[in-house]
């Protein structure tokens, strides 16, 4: 018999739909999924923490305490990038075991743990602190090709992983490129040399994904990822409700009951419904992807953001670039964080009109080491070039070059993080947690011991109802964002469905708000390398920079990107704030 982990809840969604569902949109399908009988159900980890708090204004903790009490049989499963948890750089060994921790006692019982570059360094900890508390390890291959990967290598891999205390080993296939029989002999061969469970993960992206699976079930896979028919295909997984039909009546049959995950299925397809306008139009069967090897939610996602900064036309030119950028950076497989930070850079050099004008600071922490070993070696123009910037090249661990985060953490969130989740969240997102936890904390939402929140606003009224043309609507306003260019964000359900409002402010009431001014770019100016963000701003009027300086940086695709002074002087104005989004080539600075 083989088992299935439905993955619908949460890299089926993030794989289609940006990642923006919200929790309240998941309860229904859970509480069908429970009594189907599912291996484990997928709902946490990936992008999803990140997106609770970036996006959907959510704590990802109090999505795992709704989900955890629906879940009672099922074993709940999330996705760990190793040294990287949930974030996009590696975090000190005390703030890796705080959050696996936080999450063991929040309710994951499996935890499948991978790094992005294979570099096993980059699990000990978690595996360690996994094991510690009692709760199974699904050890990862990133699954790749290139001319420096082999099934030899894979193997030899896994191998690595059992002995570091992986409890079953996981092909994952994050860009959907195993072919049906290299997945035949690759599970063939992990299956001659380990004797734990394997667990065969690919998505749909080029075409053959359910052939894949089911070559690796006739080679012995044990344990298969899918994603249910309202969330499957494309970049996506292969269906569940297909492959149980499949495998209806042989030695593999799952012994699930199909209607009930079609009862599911018209609940998501609701779901999807609702959040359309975030499904790419790159969420279809893409065989380019065996050649730029982009992993299905990275592809949604990053269409998104590029629609948002008006640069979506250029998609096609960033797909083209991404082979290229991933070869000088010694052939990291795509998955996060690797695949964010190959794409910003692929997305660096197109809309620059230059390769390499401008390198993010995680593209330079790659290529010196500060992620690990790469599979193969850097190209050596970069490195020079690097090395020529006085950049450090490091060859040991990542993690043992970070001194412990958690107690600064701790002392820099008091003000607003009232439990150890809000300080743990805080210290993977920094600006991003402090953003979300100051809003809930601003709309007066006090949290006890984290699980639940208790409006005590008694001067705004947030609760009322409203009559147009004859019809009664329900508004609640259930919180508010920060005032930014002049426009406040509201998160408002009507009629129990949740909806952003953008009100326009009096840009007089806004606190050192700047005006949003079109400056023709002139000898003096500091300009935007890409569109995105601003979280951080260097110096301040009358300062004195150098050339090479980094003045300020700028968030896009979920990574920090430096602007760099281009030339030396004294900064006469500023013509931005922190929060400020801005477009590519934009002048942000003039230095006199």
């Amino acid at each position: 018999m083989v088992k299935i982990t439905e993955n619908s809840l949460r890299d089926g969604h993030q794989s289609l739909l940006a990642t923006r569902v919200r929790t309240e949109d998941l309860i229904e399908a859970a509480k069908i999924f429970e009594d189907i009988g599912f291996y484990s159900v997928e709902v946490w980890g990936g992008a999803t923490y990140d997106a609770c708090l970036r996006f959907l204004k959510e704590d990802p903790f109090e999505r795992l305490k709704i989900l955890k009490g629906i879940f009672k049989k099922t074993p709940l499963q999330m996705l760990l990038r190793g040294q990287n948890l949930v974030g996009y750089r590696h975090y000190a060994d005390d703030v890796v075991r705080e959050f696996i921790r936080l999450a063991s006692d929040g309710g994951i019982d499996i935890f499948r743990i991978f790094d992005a570059l294979n570099d096993i360094r980059n699990l000990k900890t978690a595996i360690d602190e996994v094991k510690k508390q009692g709760k199974f390890v699904q050890a990862a291959i990133s699954y790749t090709t290139s001319p420096v990967h082999s099934i030899k290598g894979f193997v030899d891999y896994a191998k690595e992983l059992v002995a570091m205390g992986g409890d079953s080993i996981v092909i994952k296939d994050m860009a959907g490129l195993i072919t049906p029989y290299d997945a035949y002999e690759l599970v063939s061969a992990l299956k001659d040399c380990i004797d734990v469970p394997i667990v065969f993960h690919t998505h749909s992206t080029a075409g053959f994904g359910f052939a894949s699976h089911l070559k690796a079930v006739e080679a012995g896979a044990d344990i298969l990822d899918l994603s249910n028919s309202a969330l499957a295909s494309g970049t996506s997984h292969p269906c569940t409700q297909s492959m149980v039909a499949t495998l209806k009546g042989t030695k593999w049959d799952t012994k699930l009951d199909i209607k009930k995950m079609e009862q599911a299925a018209e609940v998501l397809r609701r779901v999807r419904k609702k959040y359309k306008k975030y499904e790419s139009s790159y969420s279809l069967i893409d065989t380019r992807v065996l050649v730029n090897q982009i992993p299905g939610g990275m592809i949604s996602n990053m269409a998104n953001q590029l629609k948002e900064q008006n640069a979506l036309d250029r998609m096609d030119e960033v797909m083209n670039e991404i082979p290229n950028v991933r070869a000088d950076f010694g052939y990291p497989p795509l998955v996060t964080p690797s695949s964010q930070i190959v794409g910003t850079q692929a997305v660096l050099n197109v809309l620059s009109n230059e390769r390499y004008k401008s390198i993010s600071k995680e593209a330079k922490n790659l290529a010196r080491g500060f992620y690990g070993k790469t599979p193969s070696s850097i190209n050596s123009d970069l490195a020079a070039r690097l090395k020529n910037l006085g950049e450090e090249f490091i060859e040991v661990r990542p993690a043992d070059m970070l001194e412990d985060e958690l107690q600064k953490a701790i002392e820099e969130s008091r003000d607003f993080a009232f439990s150890p989740t809000d300080v743990i969240s805080y210290a993977m997102f920094d600006s991003v947690a402090k953003e979300f936890l100051n809003e809930r904390n601003s709309n007066n939402l006090k949290p006890e011991s984290y699980e639940s929140f208790e409006s005590v606003d008694e001067e705004l009224n947030k609760d009322f109802n409203i009559i147009v043309d004859g019809e009664q609507y329900n508004i609640k306003i259930e919180g508010s964002g920060h005032t930014q260019n002049g426009v406040k964000p509201f998160f408002v359900r009507l009629d129990g469905e949740l909806k952003e409002v953008f009100v326009e402010q009096n840009i007089n009431d806004v606190s050192n708000a700047k005006t949003s001014i079109n400056h023709d770019i002139k000898e003096g100016h500091i300009v935007s390398n890409m569109p995105g963000r601003v979280i951080k701003i260097n110096y301040s009027i009358g300062d004195k920079i150098n050339k090479g300086d980094v003045v300020l940086i700028v968030e896009a695709m979920k990574m920090e990107n430096e602007v760099i002074a281009n030339v030396s002087g004294i900064i006469k104005e500023i013509y931005i704030d922190i929060n400020s989004q801005i477009a590519n080539n934009e002048p942000l600075m003039l230095v006199e």
